[in-house]
């Protein structure tokens, strides 16, 4: 039995935001959607494609301001690749190649983010010494479905949590790949904090990542990134169902519209991702 409670129907929606480029134009502004209602909170709002930001598209083309009238938890980068992006309970944080987190001003602009508002609809106690890849398996095997998308948060304490950030990259911007051959890599012990991430279906393939991209903070708000791999050894999974997807396009004069931007770089992504 299908046991979904708002997941009827997978919703894509695309937004071509064709814009005048001057000054902060690329600041373009979202369709405002009635979030009191709540069929409207189960929405994924996603800033470019995966392929995009693998292709080196790292202008910024929307605010962090704009992000939080979208969603209150997500995950992402900043303009020019500079760093990783948390957002929980609408709250920013950007993890920089130091390995230190910062505070994000509204001004800050993003190339690629994906927020959504978190209201949980499943709970699911972790076991200890449970990995990564064993997590992956793990809630493949308790969600009702692998066709949709989910809103995952994991909040406790960790054995071993391993996770990187990336360098502010220059123009003419290297693609991702080149970019994550030099980054830097943090790895912790005993460390408490919270998993921020989603599980996307396969097929937005070129879209967003295939299956678990999940960043992480720490408690003290010191220390997090973009998550390489990790060891339980006391936590809670809360997953969110969402049901529909809005895919936000840079403007026409973007790298965005210059790119190879067919699907077929999964083994590229995966490489990068983990």
């Amino acid at each position: 039995m299908f046991r979904m409670r708002r997941l009827i129907g997978i919703t894509i929606i695309i937004f071509l935001c064709i814009i005048a480029i001057s000054g902060c134009s690329f600041n373009f502004s979202l369709p405002q959607y009635d979030r009191g209602k709540e069929s409207n909170r189960d929405i994924l709002m996603q800033v470019s494609t995966i392929n995009a930001l693998l292709e080196g598209v790292y202008d910024g083309i929307t605010s962090i301001g704009t992000l939080k009238k979208n969603g209150d938890f997500g995950i992402g980068t900043f303009a020019g690749l500079d760093g990783e992006m948390v957002e929980l309970d609408n709250n920013f944080y950007q993890i920089k190649s130091d390995g230190k987190v910062y505070d994000v001003a509204d001004s800050i602009l993003t190339p690629f983010a994906e927020v959504t508002f978190f209201d949980p609809d499943q709970k699911e106690q972790l076991q200890q010494d449970m990995n990564f890849k064993e997590f992956e398996q793990y809630l493949d095997s308790v969600l009702p479905t692998t066709n949709a998308f989910y809103a995952i948060k994991i909040e406790g304490v960790f054995n071993y949590m391993k996770t990187r950030s990336v360098p502010p990259q220059q123009k003419p911007y290297p693609k991702l790949a080149v970019v994550a051959e030099n980054q830097p890599i943090f790895e912790f012990q005993d460390i408490g904090g919270t998993i921020v991430g989603f599980r996307c279906p396969s097929y937005v393939d070129g879209i967003n990542v295939i299956g678990y991209h999940l960043h992480f903070i720490s408690s003290s708000k010191e220390a997090g990134g973009h998550i390489l791999d990790f060891n339980i050894q006391d936590a809670i999974a809360t997953i969110d169902y969402t049901s529909q997807l809005l895919l936000m396009l840079p403007g026409e004069d973007s790298d965005f519209y210059h790119k190879n931007l067919e699907q077929g770089k999964q083994p590229e992504l995966e490489k990068i991702e983990k």
